[in-house]
């Protein structure tokens, strides 16, 4: 550590986050090695420490010969200021060496409103913005995760984007640079050749031309990239790297447990759900290797709780199997079992004993929409008597608290729907003064509303967005029919719902309204205290771009998306019909019961679509 950073760690909060150190992290000599990575989270240490794909990608690039992978992180705003003025540039926990040193700059981008943290720890650490000012091999910029299935508004920063899984691809990616720096390739070469891995895309070699509207009118390839690329997917969870002894966290972080993944992918298909279609298919990891890896990760960490991870946990196919097996290690340890992503739909009085063996955890359940009617139009394939009768096991078990989440501005909704969330809370009251076995500490129902944000590679992805105005509104009707004394109501902001939904469909003039907001001091912009609404509309004034363009006006299903380049093996054929069934309020069935014939299958070694 330099004198500089001793100096100003004192003055700001949560040092910690800066000094590296921790127990598990990876050292090298750096004599020993011929490629140097930068691995960067676009937020606080807090969130990136608690993300998982970075915790397996860390391990996959130093588990590689001649490579050495180091973490780097946003400084909260007092750190920030601090190296301004005292000249220390952006640097990575593990060498305290600057990014600028490093060979290839890699993000992992999970959330549309860390795209500023983006280029303002490229600014931090002294990295030219843009792709084109970055002339060698040197500082080379690439990103994943599950943002970049429309990585267009990053295109002009960003030098080439892995679209999928990263375990296998990353290392090709590595091997293929470190070829190149021995050879003395150019940068363009370099990029000409990456591109041929499977589920790498590099923008630069793809020209969008934009009419006088500001609609896409044509994607030009270039000679020798591929027209589509493909995402890239693990076939067999058992065989890829699982990091037991991984980092642990010298404070405490957004999810201070460890984590265990136990499939990808969602048999389900909620029709607003991005990760649910980007994510397919289902692959499940064996519970006696998730119950091996469960001890290993206990055991290294020392952590007291353990959580089961995935888009739904309660789908998994061996669940009592599992929990029952990591129960009879963790209930003498007096460690918990947490199961997030529950479903009304599934949840047995069985379960739910044996979950509150060592602690009774908070029970979260996502209706999503408050009539039967919507909840088929966006395809949750679960019935109130569902609702209803899980909230009553829950209840006779002990509970006395429920959290539910529900969206607003859905396509086809009214407010008679709006209302209706209202009635089944009224509902779920009920079910508890008819069924709790505990009435003496009363009952607290909490429930939130998010705002409706469509997302590229759904049946949704062609819906227009209704205005903060209206989602407003429909806040205010629904508290104003909220049975109060019992229930506490929350709703997500209305401007930063907006501004997710531009990004998230975005093309690649919002590059220069992205650069200006950062100008302009955006960043951070996922935390409440440093959301800058007005900043971000004046940025878009400057650029003379209108938000309402990715938002209120819709596409049409027949016009060309910016997102068009990249396939998640999804077809936009399925997406089509399961919008038109959406409007009909007509269900599909989910994976295990019957094939849709999405095409998703089609990505695994001999897989067949029923399309």
């Amino acid at each position: 550590m330099n004198n500089k950073l001793e100096r100003i760690l004192p003055n700001v909060q949560k040092p910690a986050r800066y000094v590296g150190g921790e127990y598990g992290q990876t050292v090298k000599d750096k004599a020993s090695v011929d490629l140097r990575v930068a691995f960067c989270f676009p937020d606080t240490y807090e969130i990136g420490m608690s993300n998982l794909g970075m915790r397996i990608l860390y391990a996959v690039m130093n588990q590689m010969d001649g490579v050495w992978c180091e973490r780097v992180f946003a400084p909260w705003a007092d750190m920030e200021e601090a190296m301004i003025q005292n000249d220390i540039p952006l640097y990575a926990l593990e060498s305290g060496d600057p990014i600028s040193d490093f060979d290839m700059i890699a993000f992992t981008i999970g959330y549309e409103m860390s795209y500023t943290n983006v280029l303002n720890m490229l600014r931090l650490g002294n990295i030219p913005l843009h792709a084109s000012e970055r002339k060698g091999l040197s500082q080379m910029v690439f990103a994943g995760g599950a943002c970049m299935y429309n990585p267009e508004p990053l295109a002009d920063f960003v030098d080439f984007f892995c679209i999928g899984e990263g375990e296998e691809m990353t290392p090709e990616i590595l091997n293929l640079y470190r070829k190149a720096k021995r050879e003395g390739w150019t940068k363009d070469a370099f990029l000409c050749e990456v591109c041929k891995i499977e589920g790498v895309y590099v923008p630069s070699l793809y020209e969008h031309i934009y009419g006088d509207q500001g609609e896409l009118l044509e994607i030009r390839v270039k000679e020798g990239a591929p027209k589509q690329i493909r995402k890239r997917i693990i076939q067999n969870l058992d065989t890829a790297l699982y990091p037991t002894e991984g980092i642990v966290p010298n404070l405490e972080i957004v999810h201070d447990r460890s984590n265990l993944e136990v499939m990808r992918g969602c048999i389900r298909g909620c029709r607003f759900c991005q990760a649910g279609f980007t994510y397919r298919p289902v692959r499940p990891r064996s519970p006696k290797l998730l119950q091996k890896q469960a001890v290993e990760a206990l055991e290294f960490s020392g952590c007291h709780e353990i959580t089961l991870s995935s888009l739904s946990t309660s789908d998994y196919y061996a669940l009592e199997e599992l929990a029952g097996g990591m129960l009879d290690y963790c209930t003498p340890r007096k460690i918990s079992l947490s199961l997030p992503s529950l479903r009304a739909d599934n949840f047995s009085r069985e379960l739910m004993l044996k979950l509150q063996q060592v602690k009774k955890s908070g029970l979260t359940f996502a209706p999503e929409a408050g009539t039967q009617r919507l909840r088929d139009a966006i395809n949750k394939n679960v019935t109130e008597e569902e609702i209803l009768h899980t909230c009553a096991i829950a209840f006779s078990g002990g509970w006395n608290s429920v959290k539910l989440y529900f969206m607003l501005g859905l396509p086809t909704e009214t407010d008679e729907d709006v209302l209706g969330i209202a009635d089944l809370v009224y509902k779920i009251y009920q079910t508890w003064r008819e069924n709790a076995s505990n009435k003496k500490r009363g009952v607290r129902i909490h429930v939130a509303t998010a705002f409706f944000v469509p997302k590229p590679f759904t049946p949704f992805q062609w819906e227009k967005q209704i205005t903060p105005e209206e989602y407003l509104r429909r806040t205010k009707l629904l508290k104003a029919n909220m049975p109060a004394k019992f229930v506490e109501y929350k709703y997500h902001e209305a401007d930063l719902s907006r501004l997710e939904a531009v990004l998230a469909r975005g093309d690649r003039r919002l590059g220069a309204v992205l650069e200006e907001a950062v100008n302009r001091g955006c960043r951070l912009d996922a935390w409440d205290e440093y959301f800058n609404y007005s900043a971000w509309c004046e940025a878009f004034d400057c650029c003379k771009i209108d938000p309402d363009h990715y938002t209120v006006r819709g596409f049409e299903e027949g016009e060309l998306l910016p997102w068009q380049t990249i396939s998640d093996g999804v077809s936009t054929a399925f997406l089509s019909r399961e919008r038109k069934k959406a409007y009909a309020s007509e269900t599909t069935a989910d994976c295990r019961s019957q094939c849709a014939g999405c095409g998703a299958n089609c990505l695994l070694e001999g897989g067949k679509c029923n399309a």
